[in-house]
């Protein structure tokens, strides 16, 4: 049987009907034939349309072809394409940068736009982990320019820079020309840095606190330095031996030097338990220690410091340039001086710092160095540092130590300590290993060999950005490592 239907008619006709009138009239024809199939259908009654005689104009305007509008929806059929083809057909969809708090890099290459840094705002607002920097690249391809550029540039912004190794001294200029003050050791000069000191007092602490800081600091280093000579872990009754002569000569007045603990090793007091016991067995570390007062370092640390440390100061580096001898000795070198100028910057209410440790795949050679460097990572964000670390290729970090070894997994948490990755352009056979390090990509992996001078891959967490590094004349002619070349 067919569905019924409503049909609607007019009964009666004016015989002078106007044209208005007519079509009203069928337009309230329609409208009730339109309820009357609702209601029928069980549906909700349709809306009604408006009184154009009222003046009201339908929402999609008047009807006809001239109406220049239609109810029809806009439809765009899907278009598949590769990830490069959209780059280039919407360029807005590249990496929108960092914001633009921070020290001007340069120009990402793949947006042209601006590139900034500043690891304290990062990490302020959670893109990074902590403030810690790793840059590796092999000679010539830039990055030692881009880290006096960092730095330079920050000392703009307030930030202060310690550079507490300089093996080439190439800082020593760099320093003085922002006012800094570049201390220069080696054979033959007058300077001399004593490890011992105490440093810089934080604020809110008693003297009991602050007594017991600074001996554990100094007894930190003393044995770092053994066991680096030594070439092995110190013994029990070694700590004892060497725990013994520190407090015996904390307990004179004055500052301790290294000669000091020194003679109190070779000849303990005759008070001290077990002082006989001492004597023999704390003699490995007693010439170990001399070695830094009377052998290939004398005049370095073996007497009271002839510079004070300059809180206020833009900039410090220590100049090793003056240093001979084998990367033992300058790395031992550079961790005392490291550690002098370290007890003088580890103040929390110091302010932001950067700690630049250039040539540092020389400390990372000693695993009892690179235990005390990874401590002095952990405590970046308690004191505001951020600490730089420069090396030629990643796989420095996997000469320290035996596979499996504690002093690897020391070298290889160093990585795992700086969130923000700096890779210049590496040699062929490096990069399975640099892209398994840092978790690359294919793409990111095979950019590696065909970066430019100054270009590098910048890896911050998971994001990843190809920078161009821009120097101004001046600091071109500044940075220049290879003017002896030209």
């Amino acid at each position: 049987m067919d569905k019924p239907r409503t049909h609607v008619t007019s009964l009666l006709t004016p015989r002078k009907e106007r044209r208005s009138e007519r079509r009203r009239r069928k337009q309230i024809a329609t409208l009730q034939q339109r309820r009357a199939r609702a209601a029928a259908a069980g549906a909700r009654p349709a809306k009604e349309k408006p009184d154009k005689s009222m003046g009201a104009i339908p929402a999609s305007g008047e009807p006809g072809p001239a109406a220049l509008r239609s109810w029809l929806r806009f439809t765009v059929p899907p278009h598949a394409a590769t990830s490069a083809t959209l780059a280039g057909a919407y360029p807005f969809l590249a990496e929108a940068g960092l914001g633009t708090h921070g020290v001007l890099i340069g120009t990402d290459t793949r947006s042209g736009g601006s590139f900034v840094y500043d690891p304290w705002e990062l990490y302020r607002q959670g893109v990074i982990t902590n403030p810690n920097v790793l840059l590796a690249g092999v000679i010539g391809t830039g990055k030692s320019a881009l880290a006096k550029s960092i730095a330079t540039r920050s000392v703009a912004f307030g930030i202060r820079v310690y550079v507490p190794g300089d093996p080439k001294g190439e800082w020593t200029a760099v320093t003085r020309a922002v006012g800094g003050t570049a201390i220069t050791l080696g054979q033959g000069q007058d300077t001399r840095l004593n490890r011992l000191d105490e440093g810089r007092r934080p604020a809110g602490l008693t003297d009991t606190q602050w007594a017991s800081m600074v001996w554990a600091r100094q007894r930190d280093l003393l044995g770092v330095l053994t066991e680096t000579v030594l070439g092995r872990t110190l013994h029990p009754v070694e700590h004892t031996a060497l725990d013994a002569a520190l407090t015996a000569t904390t307990r004179t007045p004055g500052v301790p030097t290294l000669p000091d603990v020194v003679a109190h090793l070779l000849n303990p007091d005759e008070g001290t338990e077990d002082a006989s016991l001492l004597r023999v067995e704390g003699r490995d570390v007693a010439h170990a220690l001399r070695r830094m007062v009377h052998g290939d370092l004398a005049g370095l640390f073996d007497g009271p410091s002839t510079v004070k440390f300059d809180p206020d100061a833009p900039m410090i580096s220590l100049d090793l340039s003056g240093v001979t001898g084998n990367d033992t000795l300058l790395s031992l070198v550079m961790t005392c001086a490291s550690t002098w100028m370290e007890a003088a910057i580890l103040d929390p209410d110091g302010g932001k710092r950067w700690v630049i440790y250039d040539e540092a795949w020389r400390i990372m050679r000693h695993p009892a160095l690179i235990r005390r460097m990874q401590t002095q990572w952990k405590l970046s964000r308690a004191y505001g540092i951020a600490n730089l670390m420069v090396i030629h290729r990643l796989s420095d970090l996997d000469a320290v130590g035996e596979h499996l070894s504690e002093a690897r997994a020391l070298a290889q948490g160093l990585l795992a300590d700086c969130s923000t990755r700096i890779i210049y352009r590496q040699e062929s056979d490096q990069l399975a290993h640099s892209a398994v390090a840092l978790g690359l990509t294919d793409t990111e992996r095979d950019t590696l060999t065909s970066l430019g001078v100054g270009q590098g891959l910048w890896r911050i967490r998971d994001r990843a950005f190809r920078i161009q590094h821009q120097l101004t004349t001046g600091e071109h002619d500044l940075f220049d490592t290879t003017a002896r070349m030209h």
